[in-house]
């Protein structure tokens, strides 16, 4: 079997292996074109590591950067002297998050390392998108290069995690606009979920001594309620899984639209005082 075949056979077999599909059709195109040889050493330049017993030689940059992720674990030993068994415990990767950009280093001259040397491959390579400004590719000519730090300071740490996870799936290329975050956080974090805390909370606290109270017999729309709120967990673990982030936090704030839904239905503050 040539290379390629045994490459072809092996990512329909595994088809999780390259994630997202885009990233995934783009090796199996370009391993479908054909494979040649790869030189593991260069002789024009002189900067990088040289190859043993030969100074006129340096190691492929990409040969010499992709073994770290097992040298660093103490690979050949089986750990390093602060990481005892580091390399038997955490090899192979669960997962490989890169640059789509570099997808093809990691998911085949990564694993022809590897299996040249008899070494499990990582379980999955992810390649994730890039981040554009309001629809623009992030340029120092333009001026439009993004500073995490100033957006955090002018946003707030959760509240980007939030936006980005929420806002761009995950795998593709993404666009942001300050309005764009504005209009999340409002929405979402103060609207929806800020507001089901404030309520739920200030009830407890005024109406319960701040302590939640034994629930009475359920009736359907509290059992059907929970149970939204039951099931959530394991839709969450599953889209976790496949990095489908945006698609765990929609599943999340279904409920807690829902719960907010299910309050006004209710309308605890009447309930107290009637009960």
């Amino acid at each position: 079997m040539l290379v390629e075949e045994f490459f072809l056979y092996a990512l329909e077999n595994n088809p999780d292996f390259v994630k997202p599909e885009t990233r995934k059709n783009e090796v199996v195109s370009f391993v479908g074109q054909g494979l040649r040889d790869l030189s593991i050493s260069r002789t024009t330049f002189k900067w990088g590591v040289p190859v043993p017993g030969d100074s006129n030689h340096i190691m492929y940059v990409w040969l010499d950067a992709l073994t770290n992720y097992i040298t660093a674990l103490g690979f050949p030993e089986s750990g390093t002297e602060n990481f005892e068994r580091g390399f038997e415990t955490h090899w192979p990767a669960d997962l490989h998050i890169i640059g789509k950009d570099i997808v093809r280093f990691h998911a085949v001259y990564w694993p022809a390392f590897l299996m040249s040397a008899k070494l499990p491959l990582p379980k999955r390579v992810f390649g994730h998108g890039f981040l554009n400004i309001e629809g623009t590719k992030m340029s120092k000519s333009l001026g439009n290069v993004l500073s995490a730090k100033d957006l955090v300071n002018e946003f707030g740490l959760d509240q980007i995690r939030y936006f980005f996870l929420r806002e761009v799936p995950y795998g593709q290329d993404g666009s942001f606009s300050r309005e764009g975050i504005i209009q999340r956080i409002n929405a979402d974090l103060a609207n929806d979920l800020g507001n089901l805390a404030q309520r739920s909370l200030s009830l407890i606290g005024k109406h319960c001594s701040s302590r939640v109270p034994t629930s009475g017999e359920l009736e359907i729309d509290d059992k059907n309620q929970l149970k939204v709120s039951t099931d959530l967990l394991s839709d969450v673990r599953e889209a976790f899984e496949s990095q489908r982030f945006h698609v765990a936090l929609e599943k999340i704030w279904v409920v807690v639209r829902a719960a907010n839904t299910y309050i006004d239905r209710q309308a605890p503050w009447v309930l107290q005082k009637n009960d």
